[in-house]
């Protein structure tokens, strides 16, 4: 069976290294907040091409985090889509914010600039950018639309590592990226993991002590903090991962390449290619077909497992049904839910597995 992810295969070099970064860390002594974390901080800010890297539990803590270190909470309004992980919007409305639903281009899956526009109050305060499957786009409208209503433009970076436009990654557009460390992401911990990455200073001072219990040095708390620290073993392990972000990154882009050359089946349809300046990451290669539980079944059957990425919009999960949304309504997102379809596209594919999935993918008949 072709998996989404297929951990056992990685190489044994990689392996090795990792036990090594374990074991440095166990004899180290100093398990939290350590020499570990700050390299990898330290590493990680500078791929990301910002001043400042706060390693946290988890990629929703680092939106919550970044939310609250910029003051946005009870009263203020948060614009993002409702085709994201529950996550994304989770972590705003533990900040104390809003979240408002806008829809999504049904060409690629990304919020609609047309729709954020009608969701703008003066209430709005932030629009938090989902660089959804691996592809950031039109940041310059993003930059130009937030800057007219002066609101922050927020980034959810956690499937989005390396990914960039014109050389510049995701996540130094705005007031700050909120990166994601969970196992299955492009670059992925051993457990859970997060960062928030910025170039301004007074943020990311703030968001070392609000991850920290609020404590500003040991003992005295002028904030209300949270727990939500990335342990020395998951940042040493980070590290060694980082190393490898590269190769495993051009592998993904090689694969969704073709793909995107072989794939030929008048049921299935492919999202928009990205465009010549931009480096889609493609932690996500995602089709759309109106056949979607037949195709999942035929794949299945043929030794590839597909999964749905999402298949329930926000504004359709048991506590989100009376979240504000566009007022023209959330058609394209409720469209792609019911249509979406990822097929594997990861670094340990082969290119006889590549292949299989391709033909599997053309030999489909509803």
């Amino acid at each position: 069976m072709i998996l989404m992810n297929d951990f056992k295969a990685e190489p044994e070099t990689l392996i090795a290294a990792e036990l090594q970064a374990v074991e440095r860390v166990l004899r180290s002594g100093w398990y939290v907040l350590g020499e570990e974390g700050r390299k990898f901080e330290a590493l990680w800010s500078q791929r990301c091409g910002t001043q400042h890297a706060v390693g946290v539990g988890n990629g929703m803590d680092a939106i919550e985090i970044g939310l609250r270190a910029l003051d946005i909470g009870p009263g203020d309004e948060v614009i993002t889509t409702a085709m994201t992980a529950f996550a994304s919007v989770l972590a705003i409305i533990r900040a104390g914010a809003t979240p408002v639903l806008a829809d999504i281009n049904p060409e690629t899956g990304l919020l609609s600039l047309e729709s954020v526009r009608r969701c703008i109050t003066p209430q709005t305060k932030a629009v938090l950018l989902v660089h959804l499957y691996g592809q950031v786009r039109d940041m310059d409208a993003w930059l130009a639309l937030c800057e007219q209503h002066q609101v922050a433009l927020l980034e959810d970076c956690a499937q989005a590592h390396l990914a960039s436009v014109a050389g510049q990654v995701a996540g130094s557009f705005g007031s700050f990226g909120a990166y994601s460390f969970y196992p299955t992401k492009n670059l992925g911990a051993i457990g859970d993991g997060g960062a928030l990455v910025t170039s301004n200073a007074a943020l990311a001072d703030k968001a070392g002590v609000l991850r920290n219990y609020g404590q500003s040095v040991r003992y005295y708390h002028p904030e209300f903090g949270m727990n939500s620290r990335l342990d020395e073993v998951q940042a040493a392990l980070l590290s060694v991962r980082l190393q490898w972000l590269e190769q495993y990154t051009a592998h993904r882009q090689s694969i969704a390449q073709q793909y995107r050359n072989a794939l030929n089946n008048a049921h299935v349809k492919l999202l928009l290619a990205p465009e010549a300046v931009t480096a889609h990451v493609y932690h996500l290669f995602v089709v759309l077909t109106q056949h979607r539980e037949s195709l999942q079944a035929h794949l299945q059957a043929s030794g590839v497992q597909a999964l749905i990425h999402y298949p329930v919009p926000i504004h359709h999960q048991e506590r989100c049904g009376d979240i504000r949304r566009d007022p023209a309504g959330l058609q394209a997102s409720e469209t792609h839910a019911l249509q979406c379809l990822s097929l594997p596209c990861h670094p340990q594919m082969s290119e006889q597995d590549v292949q299989t999935v391709i033909d599997a993918v053309n030999r489909f008949v509803p």
